[in-house]
């Protein structure tokens, strides 16, 4: 038998666990899936079929909305995804489904179905009337709206589907001829006032060109702006020149010279200057060579003399002509100057009128262009609200469908197939989470810490169990003792494990002990301590339970005398001791009669006696004690031991009895060997799989072994 250790992990179930449970629950799994597919088959058999027609609507975005106006080219507007869930749900709105509800008289039908009475169909007359079989769904991706609707009569889903598609579709256009009539009437009132405001700011536009008594302020505002441009111009060269000749006007106060650059004469005296020079130059060269009263010396003095005179004539000519010709530049500057003053306050009086006369102008023309433009959308609209749209429209109509879309059979089943299978799986985990008895060794190791040293299968028959393990010489095994010979394999396997655990540490002394009565804590230590003892070994057996005491009737064996009168009468416990037939190297010390309490209370020093002397004599000392929950005496009996053993009926002790024992024992600094499973099936858990191997490999080697002749 395998020995399970602690070394699971606390509170954590293994995933191998849940996987036993649902094999071991496997044909109660199966059966109620059987059950409850067969009733999902036999309820959507009885369930009227329902039809499903749609019908396909494109709703073109992109396409033209107008006849005509800007709207004519086409939405540039990304508003795809907001448009096509406006239009899902105005194809679900009131206006849309009333008129189809009351075409195929839908409501009457449903509320007939729902048991509604005449009165409240009356009163919900005004109501909305929604439709629960009409779906009205947008493909992903698409520009496509599917209106689908369901009924039992196929040939009523189709016509429904296809009503529902043209009124939405006369809906929109209703929607758009109110927009547009509205928006006319809206219009044509604004046309009037813009009319009449229009034609005021016209007439001001010419009362105004009649004061400013010209056609266009523009042009003649052009033509003072040129004038005005050529004085200043003007005025600039008379400055200039006006400048220059007053400059040789007074330089006539320095000199000659500086004055005749400036005059018209200068020219006219740069000859009489070079004149003047020539005759100079004759007259010395005369002088040279005649005397004052020669002729050529009088001549030559007389051409000089008239040259001078005339260049003095003519410097006086040119300094009056530099004064006339400064006072003349004077004069035009002066002249210029004032020209260029009327004219910039005539353009000044002119701009300031242009001005007034721009905005009025610009008022009357604002006034006629939206004049204009509102006559042209009123125009537009007129036309374009008689016009039906084409930019939705049904693409594919729906037609009576060939099969129903409920119930769906095969759907069904696999629903009621997988969901049973989940609920009859999380009944079977919630039962196992819920169940608190102790089943297998993980159990022990994960919530208590303690190993488990040996698990004894449950034996169906138990009527002469100790002969059929152990007969006496020349009898044959008793028919049928296949589960007892399974059993004396986990009693053997039970006895190695606690032998030999701890060589260093040699047992010698072991309790056995349970939380409640009826545990099996009796049945195993008398088996452990008869296979221990058949294997040679001098082995003793108390029976420490002196209320219930029960090994004498495993063993057949006279119970007049025992524990109880030790501890009572002071008699020696060897004399008291029984050898049963069944194995000669196997003493027994009963527990006597059912003994008062006042037994148990010298239980405890007495037993410890006991223990210490057959300590020395045996070699191994067993003790069969009571429950340890309520009675004070296998305290005493656990603290004199070297070991206790605790016995727990699997599938039925519950954890925290098992877990009080431990508790207990371990407050005391008993030791604690382990914890022995007690009546174990293989459908208990996973851990208990050889049990079914057992059978057939005896039964199979029984078999070849009478084949062979043995």
């Amino acid at each position: 038998m395998e020995t399970w250790t602690s070394d699971a992990e606390p509170g954590r179930i293994p995933l191998a666990h849940y996987l036993w449970l649902i094999r071991r629950s496997g044909y109660k799994i199966a059966a109620f899936v059987a059950v409850c597919a067969a009733a999902t088959a036999i309820a959507t058999k009885r369930i009227t079929p329902v039809f499903e027609s749609i019908v396909t609507i494109d709703i073109d975005r992109r396409g033209r909305t107008d006849v005509l106006g800007r709207d004519s080219q086409g939405s540039g507007i990304n508003d795809a995804d907001q448009f096509l869930a406006t239009q899902v749900r105005l194809a679900q709105s009131d206006s849309v489904v009333r008129p189809v509800t009351e075409k195929f008289n839908l409501l009457e039908r449903d509320e007939e179905n729902l048991g509604e009475s005449r009165q409240e169909r009356e009163r919900n007359a005004e109501s909305p009337a929604p439709l629960k079989n009409l779906r009205v769904l947008r493909p992903p991706n698409t520009y496509l709206m599917l209106i689908s609707y369901r009924s039992t009569d196929r040939k009523l889903a189709s016509d429904v589907a296809n009503a529902v598609a043209q009124s939405y579709l006369e809906h929109t256009y209703r929607i758009r001829y109110r927009e547009a009539a509205g928006l006319s009437r809206f219009m044509e009132k604004q046309l009037e006032e813009l009319r009449s405001k229009m034609e005021g700011s016209s007439g001001a536009l010419a009362q105004f060109e009649r004061e400013l008594n010209i056609v266009n302020p523009d042009e003649k505002t052009n033509i003072l702006s040129a004038r005005l441009l050529d004085l200043n111009a003007e005025y600039t060269r008379a400055q200039t020149d006006r400048v220059r000749k007053e400059a040789a006007f007074r330089s006539l106060e320095d000199g000659l010279e500086e004055a005749v650059q400036v005059s018209s004469q200068r020219e006219a005296l740069r000859k009489l200057t070079e004149d003047y020079n020539a005759a100079r130059q004759r007259f010395a060269e005369v002088q040279s060579k005649f005397g004052a009263n020669h002729p050529e010396f009088k001549a030559a003095q007389a051409h000089l003399e008239e040259i001078r005179e005339l260049m003095g004539t003519t410097e006086k000519s040119v300094g009056k002509r530099v004064e006339v010709e400064y006072r003349e530049a004077g004069a035009r500057e002066t002249m210029l100057l004032r020209a260029v003053n009327d004219t910039k306050k005539e353009m000044d009086r002119l701009n300031s009128r242009s001005f007034q006369y721009q905005n009025r102008k610009r008022e009357a023309e604002g006034d006629k262009k939206l004049y204009e433009e509102l006559l042209r959308r009123i125009k537009e609209e007129t036309i374009n609200s008689s016009f039906q749209t084409n930019s939705i429209r049904v693409a594919d109509p729906a037609r009576p469908g060939r099969k129903p879309v409920f119930p769906n059979l095969a759907l069904n089943l696999s629903l009621s197939i997988l969901l049973s299978a989940l609920l009859s799986i999380s009944a079977i985990v919630i039962l196992d989470a819920l169940d608190d008895t102790v089943r297998e060794p993980e159990d022990v190791a994960r919530s208590f810490g303690a190993d488990v040293v040996g698990s004894l299968p449950q034996v169906k028959q138990w009527t002469d169990h100790l002969l059929a393990l152990a007969p006496p010489a020349g009898l044959a095994p008793a028919h049928g003792s296949e589960h007892l010979s399974a059993y004396e394999e986990a009693i053997r396997s039970l006895r190695n494990s606690v032998l030999l655990k701890d060589l260093e540490r040699r047992v010698k002394t072991i309790m056995f002990t349970s939380s409640t009565p009826s545990e099996g804590k009796s049945t195993a230590a008398t088996h452990l301590a008869l296979a221990h003892a058949q294997q040679g070994h001098k082995t003793l057996l108390i029976d420490g339970d002196l209320r219930r005491p029960t090994v004498h009737t495993r063993f057949g064996v006279d119970n007049h005398q025992g524990l109880s009168g030790a501890l009572m009468e002071g008699a020696d416990w060897k004399g008291l001791l029984a050898k049963p037939a069944v194995c000669a190297q196997l003493d027994i010390l009963t527990a006597g009669p059912p003994s008062p309490r006042k037994a148990a209370d010298f239980l405890g020093p007495c037993i410890a006696r006991i223990l210490a002397e057959a300590y020395q004599e045996y070699d191994l000392v067993i003790l069969d004690a009571p429950p340890l929950l309520g009675f004070p005496e296998c305290l005493q009996m656990a603290v004199a031991c070297d070991g206790v053993i605790v016995v727990a009926k699997a599938g039925e002790t519950s954890r925290k009895g098992v877990g009080a024992v431990i508790g207990t024992l371990r407050r005391i600094e008993a030791n604690i060997i382990g914890v022995v499973l007690n009546r174990v099936r293989q459908d208990m858990s996973s851990s208990y799989y050889y049990y079914g191997y057992y059978g057939k490999y005896q039964s199979h080697y029984s078999g070849k072994r009478d084949g062979n002749g043995g």
